[in-house]
């Protein structure tokens, strides 16, 4: 069915809503060029933008993939973009006159045409150490292309357990709707985060570590083995999806609030 009949088959009744909906997601799927086809609508279904996962891709992709998400969205995701490309793709989307959001150490950038407005819930995101600070930028990133606002603070993993307890004050005072925790070694700081707090904690296990369970293998080990409830872990140096799962509760709890 062409979506003209769709429509007029839900407004006679012929179809329920449900079955309308499933139909138009049928439609939302955009191909370029046999390169790759892009969920358009997947932020109005998911509440989570196109993401272009760059490290495997020419520049010439990622630049035409770039241009048609954003002939039909306002934001797009560029995560893992290769060192030789990210200054291209900069002065790409300089010269498109798109806008562009940066993470500290992080291969990750969004593109945007309107401003994207912080309307939604509140995230807190906290990094172990230096090292770890690429990926939780990545979180941020993402996290903020779905309209969270970010409170963010790093190195302050548990080699100096002092340093964690001012940024989570801040944070519960804030009343963020859920927290990312992003640390690599033995991945410690997420199992004490989430002792401590009664918001959903997000854990992001880092390929930082050597030797026996390096590259982030004891993070992750010691992460899923966590004995403190209220703890759940996303795959090694995943910081994209850790920020469209915090994103979503976050903006899920805000949904709810405003209906109260």
């Amino acid at each position: 069915m062409e979506i003209r009949e769709i429509l007029e088959s839900l407004e006679k009744g012929k179809i329920s809503i449900n079955n309308a909906k499933k139909m138009l997601s049928l439609y939302s799927i955009e191909e370029i060029e046999g390169i790759a086809k892009i969920d358009i609508n997947r932020r109005k279904r998911k509440g989570i933008p196109e993401v272009i996962f760059a490290e495997s891709k020419k520049l010439d992709e990622i630049k035409k993939i770039i241009q048609k998400t954003l002939e039909k969205t306002n934001s797009v995701v560029v995560s893992r973009i290769n060192k030789g490309d990210y200054a291209k793709i900069l002065a790409f989307a300089k010269k498109s006159k798109f806008k562009v959001k940066t993470g500290k150490n992080s291969s990750t950038l969004v593109l945007y045409k309107k401003p994207i407005i912080f309307k939604g819930g509140k995230v807190g995101i906290l990094a172990a150490g230096t090292s770890d600070i690429g990926v939780a930028e990545e979180a941020r990133l993402m996290s903020e292309a779905m309209n969270c606002k970010c409170i963010s603070s790093y190195d302050v993993g548990v080699a100096g357990i002092q340093r964690i307890f001012p940024i989570l004050k801040e944070m519960i005072s804030e009343d963020v709707d859920c927290i990312i925790v992003v640390a690599g070694m033995e991945g410690a700081l997420a199992t004490l985060v989430s002792s401590m707090v009664d918001i959903p904690v997000i854990g992001i296990p880092t390929s930082i570590g050597y030797g026996y369970g390096g590259k982030g293998i004891a993070a992750l080990a010691s992460m899923l083995q966590s004995c403190s409830l209220g703890l759940s872990v996303v795959n090694i140096d995943n910081g994209i999806a850790a920020g469209a799962i915090s994103a979503n509760i976050a903006n899920r709890a805000i949904r709810k609030n405003r209906t109260k």
